[in-house]
């Protein structure tokens, strides 16, 4: 036990300083956080017990039930959508190819761009007269040419997947035809190819050509309207928080990617080898055994995901008065917005109320996310 003890030593004083900074700065600022949110406190004058007033006043305020809202949708959206993405993405950059490590270089710059220059870059974007309405009704204006192109393309993928399956099976290769994958790269150049000169051919002929429409001018920014559809009220984003929700899916995706990407390092090739011969093809292939292999990651890539979109703060900032605030805020900038009103008193109490519903909220939903996917492992 001696020898144990000298042994421990060591590490715990390296432990130390990260122990102290853990006391400080996590451990006694949460519990004194704990005891303002059963006070009514503004900084300048001696708390004041009120029990549960502040939690009860919580739930009567109008914004915070905006921010409560608000924040459930974005953080449900971007967790499903970037593990997704990261996903899918991981799996395409997994394959011996040339400049591989170029692509995967390219794919994780948004990662380390700074979030305040992407911010203000969708924030052009998204303006009246930015980039995403001029894409819109270019769209519209050259529907029928898209349409057209991409008619083309998978009529010409088909037919030589079918005619390549067709030559497999007249050799009595069963198991080979299987394998041919609809979207193999070698027919997809060539169908793009086709689906280029056929557009090509119909514009110089006329018989397709651009429609003139109205320009989109679609108020993406300074508006409460909510995104128009079928779905229930409780999951209509404001067009705002949607812009909000596509930014962070776009620099959120490439840090995640690279966790799936080096867990598929672990995934035994023979594996997919095996697969292959028992005629299994790419989407049973990752159905079955890169989605399996990679439970553990999902798990750790959707726990950080809920916790890092529950506490989003800086992008809802940074719109600041460009956007209703309404339409953007969230549980984490409520929090801030209480304790650091402007030109009024601070409502530390309240604030803290706020952000011990803010934790236990993340708690409870990391906690139920984790029994959720060990009963989907169990089966």
């Amino acid at each position: 036990m001696r020898g144990l003890g000298r042994d421990l030593l060591p590490a715990f004083l390296f432990l130390l300083p990260f122990l102290v900074l853990l006391g400080v700065f996590f451990v006694y600022a949460a519990a004194r956080a704990a005891y303002f949110s059963f006070t009514d406190y503004d900084l300048f004058n001696a708390p004041e017990w009120v029990g549960l007033a502040n939690y009860r006043a919580l739930f009567a305020d109008d914004m915070f039930l905006f921010a409560l809202r608000n924040s459930l949708i974005y953080s449900f959206v971007v967790t499903v959508l970037q593990t997704i993405g990261a996903l899918l993405a991981a799996t395409a950059l997994n394959r011996r190819i040339r400049g591989i490590d170029f692509f995967r270089s390219a794919f994780y710059m948004p990662a380390v761009t700074s979030s305040v220059v992407i911010t203000l870059i969708f924030l052009w974007l998204f303006q009246r007269l930015g980039a995403i309405n001029y894409l819109i009704t270019q769209v519209r204006a050259y529907a029928p040419v898209i349409l057209l192109f991409v008619a083309a393309l998978v009529a010409a993928q088909a037919l030589q997947v079918a005619l390549d399956r067709g030559a497999l099976r007249r050799r009595r290769d069963d198991r080979a035809w299987r394998r041919t994958a609809v979207a193999d790269p070698a027919f997809l150049v060539v169908s793009l190819i086709v689906a280029l000169l056929v557009t090509w051919g119909a514009l110089l002929l006329g018989l397709v050509e651009a429609r003139d429409v109205p320009a989109a001018n679609i108020n993406w920014l300074q508006t409460r309207q909510e995104v128009p559809g079928a779905f229930p009220f409780a999951l209509r984003a404001p067009l705002p928080l949607v812009a909000i929700i596509l930014q962070n899916v776009f620099t959120t995706i490439p840090t995640f990617m690279l966790m799936f990407l080096a867990a598929l390092q672990d995934v035994p090739e023979s594996h997919y080898e095996a697969a292959a011969l028992d005629g299994a093809t790419r989407a049973q292939q990752f159905v079955y055994i890169t989605v399996p292999a990679l439970q553990p990651v999902i798990f750790l890539v959707v726990t950080l995901g809920l916790i890092g979109t529950l506490q989003m703060f800086d992008q809802v900032a940074i719109f600041g008065s460009a956007v209703p605030l309404q339409s953007v805020i969230t549980l984490a900038y409520f929090v801030y917005n209480r304790m650091f009103p402007g030109a009024q008193l601070p409502e530390v109490g309240f604030a803290s109320a706020a952000a011990m519903f803010l934790a236990l909220l993340t708690l409870v939903i990391v906690l139920l996310q984790r029994v959720v996917i060990r009963a989907e492992g169990s089966r």
